[in-house]
């Protein structure tokens, strides 16, 4: 019998830890992740699930959708979707799972934007949604569990040290220690082009004292002493003058003289911004140094062409692209010295070095006019800014009254994939949706409840309207249930008034005698109902086809929704997260073009000839051509897009906003081929598939090109022309082929242009044709099919030399082969003593917290350099997944790259089993894997020099104990992935950096008025168990 009292209390934590509700299907599975078995509802007495939870009121109320009884949140979801009516419409609408599982890539990938507040000169690195901590400056004391300085003072507290250099303490980041950067090589053009910018923004010239401190506010990074010493020499860049002080280090520094005199123009400073603190003006005396004559320059076409270039690509481009895409897009060669010289382009650009030990490594990143002016809000729609006439429109329409009262604008969510419920769309451009969540929808509900109990049917009830007017916003009582709603007249008739629910989205013809004056308390709420525009489908978004497509998929449905673009109509991709796997609904109407005539002809016990096998997978999948209308049509637009792109010098056709399920074009053996983009690691590289050849590749995002939109309609009416096959009565099923297996298909079939094949199965549920191949038109005998040969062979026997065995020495375990060169083998096993990161006690550092066990064990990661990990693993994706795999040894406590899922990590191996799975510890992450040790690969030296990000910690302030599951789920609740500050409290060093553990406390600076000191939580929340044993 199943203890109650314990299923009770695993039920609750569960269901407190999602206070938006939980299906019935996730609470299983959140409740297995947490006890590891399922909820024991047979062993308590009852048949299903929902009997159980109907049996504890006190615990469980709402059985479909699951929330817990006593929060002070209410089943909010439940009820908007309840609340949803239409006249188009019957049924109730779908109540769709709206959490988001976590995309096979790396963390921090999901398209958003880091503050470049926090990253300097790398502004648009695209992250997982959350909101950037507070800078940390100093916990000067404690008493009252509050940080002293927030971050509203940290320009004051700065200004401070620079006056009192000798009160400065350790710098702020784990990265570095005091000296750390001592007799290190910097990079010379990256800080001259860094204090170029600087100059550009204080014209008037500063004290040298404070550049360290500028230098540091604006890149996040500590300025080398040597480029202190080198100022003077660096006359085309700045002046360096002495004042009449008899103190030499009291120095002026200014814009060059040439910068100031030359016809290039000079970065702008931006309109709010003031020179620092105490800055003296230029003295005119022109006493200095005449500086020598400027470096090379760019012309003012090819300055246009760059920039035209780096607009297209807002979140960064790789300089070392440039040349190709500069001589793909203008049919002419980037001229040499432009590479050589990047300080050129810093008139229009900033260049950042996300890989400080190879300065070749540079990103580009186009300079906003409005850059160092604190630009525009982008997570919502601002009320000062300027007004179209669609958007007064728009207003008018809803329902502004002729009155002082004004209905304030809805402002997009800030999350990345807020949850939406989907009306219904007449056009794809302008899908009506309203937003799910605290501040839309529940303060809907309240709301909508206020107005029920003010125009309720007692005597004090407002009287109806009398004379209701077009374009008045009213209150209505609800045709179908006694609901009051806000609306808008749109049209008033003899007895009759035609209404639209301006927070539902939908119109309805009621009563006059329904229609009432809306008072002026019920203005304070934006409209809920809003539009989104549907990304990829622009050009497509009123045909038939796509529609009927959408309204099947989507209309009625709780969806989420991923925000590319903040406006006024935002643009977003649609996910359906209900099934096993996430359905893209963009991507799904884009498919309902597809002209099935044009799809590859197959037929049970039918044979074809002249099939081309274009890939073999490494699970044993193949992918063929056939024959057929459609790809004769498909090879003849591809061959006019090549003739057209030849044709054309413009910088149009560069993908400049990349998402899933988007299509578009890239080279595959030389030639344009359709990709489908499958995967995004961050902002730059992303993972696609050639949809006509069944083959998977990762690119760098300038490497694709939008189609035409000559030749989009009909490219997008061909179905994929790569058919998706399995090898048929073979007694090894996919997945489980050998690599020698995989090796002797692709030998046998790739290069083989007269291949046949006769289908033995179709198999719609995983979209597979089984089918007997032959490598000559010999169908009819089932003796020559490669099928027959490879079950005959010793291909499927796994060799003893391939299975991982174990040695006499523990610390080893080995692939025998003796194919393994001797280099693989020691570069496998070196350690990484260069990438160690630097502690120094009493430091406060804004954090990221990527894993949280309990508050005795968690792993954090330095948020400053995030930025970089990004880079860095992008560089690893494009590396790796273009290398073959080669036998390894594979070392305990050894350093290799590993594939997890659709990324590669640095990772630590822990133990291999038999059965040739490894378990491996992501070094930047904090997690731990089990993965095949097919997925290993040398760890190369460019990919050794960022120190490992996955920081393990304890919290401070709290006696040791063994942490309870309820406690561990609240301290996870507080820390795991959120950014926090932490004041370091003590280190415990390790020969080896992972084995380091740091003790600090956790601060959430989130909120204005008070910051939260997570110790104090835990330790109020252990003081309550202790009371209640």
């Amino acid at each position: 019998m199943a203890d109650v009292e314990l299923v009770k209390k695993m039920l609750r934590a569960v269901l407190q830890a999602n206070k938006g509700g939980v299906s019935l299907s996730r609470l299983q599975s959140e409740y297995k992740e947490l006890t590891g078995e399922q909820i024991p509802h047979k062993q308590m007495g009852h048949n299903h699930l929902d009997a159980l939870l109907a049996s504890m009121p006190s615990l469980v109320k709402n059985h479909t959708l699951c929330f817990a009884s006593g929060a002070n949140e209410t089943a909010h979801i439940a009820k908007v979707v309840a609340r949803q009516r239409s006249s188009k419409k019957t049924g109730r609408p779908h109540l769709v799972n709206t959490q988001m599982r976590v995309k096979p890539a790396a963390p921090l990938v999901l398209n958003g934007k880091i503050l470049d507040h926090f990253f300097g000169a790398f502004p648009s690195i695209t992250t997982a949604t959350y909101n950037p901590p507070r800078c940390s400056v100093f916990l000067v004391s404690r008493p009252d569990k509050r940080m002293t300085l927030p971050s509203r003072f940290q320009k004051e507290v700065h200004a401070h040290l620079s006056r009192n250099p000798q009160q400065t303490g350790p710098p702020l980041n784990l990265n570095e220690s005091s000296g750390s950067d001592k007799g290190r090589p910097y990079n010379p053009q990256q800080v001259q082009g860094r204090i170029r910018e600087i100059l550009g923004k204080y014209s008037n010239g500063f004290w040298v004292s404070k550049l360290p401190q500028i230098y540091r506010e604006l890149y996040k990074q500590d300025l080398p002493t040597e480029a202190i010493k080198d100022l003077e020499t660096w006359t085309h860049i700045c002046t360096v003058e002495k004042t009449c002080s008899s103190n030499p280090s009291e120095l002026l520094l200014y814009p060059s003289k040439e910068q100031t005199t030359t016809s290039s123009p000079s970065p702008t400073p931006a309109p709010n911004s003031t020179s620092p603190p105490n800055t003296p003006s230029p003295p005119s005396s022109s006493s200095s140094p005449s500086p020598p004559s400027s470096p090379a320059t760019l012309s003012p076409d090819l300055k246009l062409k760059l920039e035209e270039l780096l607009v297209k690509y807002s979140n960064g481009l790789w300089a070392h692209a440039l040349p190709k895409l500069f001589q793909d897009t203008y049919k002419t060669k980037l001229p040499g010295h432009v590479l050589e010289n990047l300080h050129l382009l810093s008139d229009f650009c900033t260049v950042d070095f996300p890989m400080p030990d190879n300065p070749k490594r540079a990103i580009l990143y186009r300079r906003s006019s409005t850059e160092g002016g604190g630009g525009e809000d982008e997570n919502c729609n601002r009320r000062n800014s300027s007004v179209s006439e669609e958007e007064l429109r728009v207003r008018q329409e809803l329902g502004r009254r002729l009155s002082n009262h004004a209905v304030p604008s809805l402002q997009i969510p800030k999350e990345e994939y807020p949850s939406v419920l989907v009306v219904e769309a007449t056009n794809t451009n302008g899908v009506i949706l309203r937003y799910i969540g605290e501040g839309y929808s529940q303060a809907q509900e309240s709301m909508e409840d206020e107005m029920r109990e003010f125009y309720g049917l007692n005597q004090s009830s407002p009287s109806p309207l009398s004379s209701p007017s077009s374009g008045q916003l009213v209150a209505v009582r609800a045709e179908e249930e006694e609901e009051i709603l806000r609306a808008q007249v749109c049209d008033v008739m003899a007895d009759k008034v035609k209404v639209y629910y301006v927070d539902h989205g939908f119109s309805e013809v009621i009563s006059k005698t329904k229609v009432f004056e809306l008072h002026e308390k019920f203005f304070q709420l934006p409209f809920q109902a809003t539009k989104c525009k549907l990304a990829g489908l622009e050009p497509f978004c009123q045909e038939p086809a796509v529609l009927k497509k959408f309204e099947t998929m989507a209309s009625g449905r709780i969806l989420l929704a991923e925000i590319l673009e903040r406006g006024q109509t935002p643009l977003v991709v649609l996910y359906d997260t209900s099934q096993d796997d996430d359905v893209n609904i963009n991507a799904a109407c884009m498919k309902a073009l597809q002209d099935k005539t044009l799809a590859s002809p197959l037929q049970v016990n039918s044979a074809y000839m002249n099939v081309t096998v274009s890939s073999v997978c490494s699970d044993g999948t193949i992918y063929c051509q056939l024959p057929s209308r459609g790809l004769a049509k498909l090879n003849e637009i591809l061959e006019n897009i090549e003739t057209y792109f030849h044709s054309q010098v413009t910088s149009e056709f560069l993908v400049s906003r990349p998402f899933c399920g988007k299509g578009c074009l890239a080279r595959y053996k030389g030639k344009w081929s359709r990709v489908e983009i499958t995967n995004l690691h961050g902002s730059r590289v992303l993972d696609i598939l050639f949809i006509d050849v069944g083959v998977q590749a990762s690119v760098e995002v300038f490497e694709l090109r939008e189609i035409p939109p000559p030749f989009l309609r009909d490219l997008m009416a061909i179905p994929p022309q790569a058919v998706k096959c399995c090898l048929a009565d073979l007694a090894v099923s996919v997945g489980s082929w050998t690599p020698d297996a995989v090796q002797w298909l692709r030998e046998k079939v790739l290069n083989t242009t007269d291949c046949s094949m006769k289908v033995a199965k179709v198999d719609e549920t995983k979209r597979c044709i089984y089918v007997h191949l032959f490598t000559d038109k010999s169908f009819h005998d089932p003796a020559r099919s490669l099928n027959h040969q490879m079950a005959q062979s010793d291909l499927f026997k796994q060799r003893p030399d391939v299975f991982l065995t174990s040695h006499s020495c523990p610390q080893q375990v080995v692939i025998k082969d003796k194919n393994i060169s001797r280099q693989e083998v020691d570069h496998a096993r070196q350690n990484i003593s260069c990438s160690r990161v630097f502690f120094s006690s009493g430091n406060n550092i804004d954090v990221y917290v990527s894993v949280a066990c309990h508050p005795g064990h968690f792993v954090l990661q330095p948020w400053r350099d995030m930025y970089k990990l990004v880079v860095l693993m992008g560089e690893m994706i494009l590396y790796y997944n273009k290398t073959e795999q080669k036998p390894l040894n594979i070392g305990k406590n050894q350093i290799y790259a590993a594939k997890v899922e659709n990324s590669w990590h640095r990772v630590l191996v822990k133990g291999v089993l038999s059965n040739g799975l490894v378990s491996v510890y992501e070094l930047d992450y904090g997690k731990h894997e089990l993965i095949s040790c097919t997925q290993l690969r040398p760890l190369i030296k460019e990919f050794r020099q960022l120190p490992f990000q996955g920081i393990t910690a304890q919290l401070a302030g709290l006696k040791p104990r063994q942490w309870s599951e309820e406690a561990s789920i609240v301290f996870r609740n507080h820390v795991e992935k959120k950014p926090l500050v932490a004041q370091l409290e003590a280190i415990q060093e390790a020969t080896n950096p992972w084995d380091r553990k740091l003790t600090v406390f956790l601060v959430d600076t989130s909120q204005e008025e008070r910051d939260i000191w997570v110790h104090d939580i835990m330790a109020e929340f252990a003081e309550e168990l202790t009371n209640e044993m």
